[in-house]
């Protein structure tokens, strides 16, 4: 019926996937996604020996490791971005579940690495952080809740996407896991927002996390903890904040050099959360500006194409992971320059770990596939024919 009212840009039926999907692909977002795992490889044979010389290891066998999952991610976003928007919304549902089910599973059989976070499941020699794959599949579910209520006679989709997105930030924050909770509800919020949320709500969505903010650091030490550290106006320079700020500080503009660096070999996390102090410290202010620009370019560049998209679920799913992709990357770095408490968020491409990588190449795998040029046209046709 849509293509009967407002018709249709034809397609031919027999075109091959492949340069199909090279033709309707934004290959500009595609080769800023590249770039950054290339940087990521880059600066992991800076921060990674270390790492590998306390734990008895091959020198870059944490290199190898991220390339290996790294490689892996690249399938899965380009397999993913090949997909319609019905198979993503399908599998992504599926997704979920099933990260749904191993996140409540986490109190049992999950396990901390000493790091005081039950986060992590053990599976013989691999370990997985079920909400790193929790995040695109919520948003996903979320934007089609939202959107089928916008339908007539549609289900009540948005009181049941906060009933979800209340459930899963409460288990989070019970890990306690408070990084990846904002994260979900920063992205129900911006899905929210986009489908016609009033305002109202969403300062009263910012008031309860407020609250929700100032019980956790009454009732939980190790909020407590990363909040004291960020107000503290003194630095401790035997801290993970003050290496990484050391570290910036002795950077500047081109950095000390290749291979120069000493922020990797006192930082335990200088290979996952503080790569970025890695990268300012050997190659200066310049390679974190590059970083960020690639960051601003996907997200500029899908928001963009999202705009003109007409179907409501696309729009509404792809908008939420853009700007969840991007926050995520702001956290990281905000951290790094202590704009921003602790969170133990890695960022995206860049750091080293599987679950972060792999889950990286779900969300731009998800977002390509949206934001692929359709044949039903964009949103603009729509008020262009009404005009005449």
């Amino acid at each position: 019926m849509t293509e009967m009212v407002y018709g249709s840009i034809p397609v031919q039926t027999g075109d091959p996937i492949l340069p199909r999907w090279w033709r309707t692909i934004d290959k500009w977002t595609l080769s800023c996604v590249l770039a950054l795992f290339a940087i990521g490889l880059l600066l992991g044979l800076a921060a990674s020996p270390p790492l590998a010389e306390r734990n008895d290891k091959e020198p870059f066998y944490y290199v190898i490791k991220q390339a290996q999952f790294g490689g892996l991610a690249m399938i899965v976003m380009f397999v993913t971005s090949m997909m319609t928007p019905k198979l993503v919304r399908r599998l992504a549902t599926l997704g979920f579940i099933a990260a749904f089910v191993a996140v409540l599973a986490l109190p049992f059989i999950g396990t901390d690495f000493g790091k005081g976070a039950v986060r992590w499941l053990s599976l013989g020699g691999l370990s997985v952080q079920p909400s790193e794959f929790l995040k695109p599949g919520f948003i996903v579910v979320a934007a089609w809740l939202m959107s089928a209520s916008q339908e007539i006679g549609g289900p009540p989709g948005k009181l049941y996407s906060f009933i979800l997105t209340a459930a899963i930030v409460l288990i989070l924050a019970l890990q306690p896991d408070f990084g990846q909770a904002s994260l979900v509800l920063f992205g129900w919020c911006v899905i929210y927002f986009v489908a016609g949320a009033p305002m109202l709500l969403l300062v009263g969505v910012a008031g309860m996390t407020t609250l929700a903010g100032s019980f956790a650091y009454m009732n939980s030490e190790h909020f407590a903890r990363r909040i004291d550290g960020f107000l503290n106006p003194e630095v401790d320079p035997r801290t993970q904040l003050g290496y990484a700020t050391n570290a910036i500080r002795e950077g500047g503009l081109f950095g000390v050099g290749v291979g120069e660096g000493q922020v990797k070999v006192s930082l335990p996390d200088a290979h996952t959360d503080f790569i970025i102090a890695v990268a300012a410290e050997e190659y200066g202010l310049v390679l974190v500006l590059l970083v960020v620009a690639l960051y601003a370019a996907v997200v500029i560049r899908s928001l963009h194409r999202l705009s003109k998209e007409r179907d409501p679920f696309i729009r509404l799913a792809g908008t939420g992971l853009a700007c969840m992709f991007s926050v995520q990357a702001m956290i990281n770095m905000g951290v790094a320059v202590r704009l921003l408490p602790a969170k133990g968020m890695t960022l995206p491409f860049v750091s080293y770990g599987g679950s972060s990588v792999i889950a990286s190449g779900i969300v731009m795998g998800m977002l390509l596939a949206f934001t692929r040029s359709r044949p039903q046209g964009q949103i603009g046709d729509i008020f262009s024919r009404r005009g005449r």
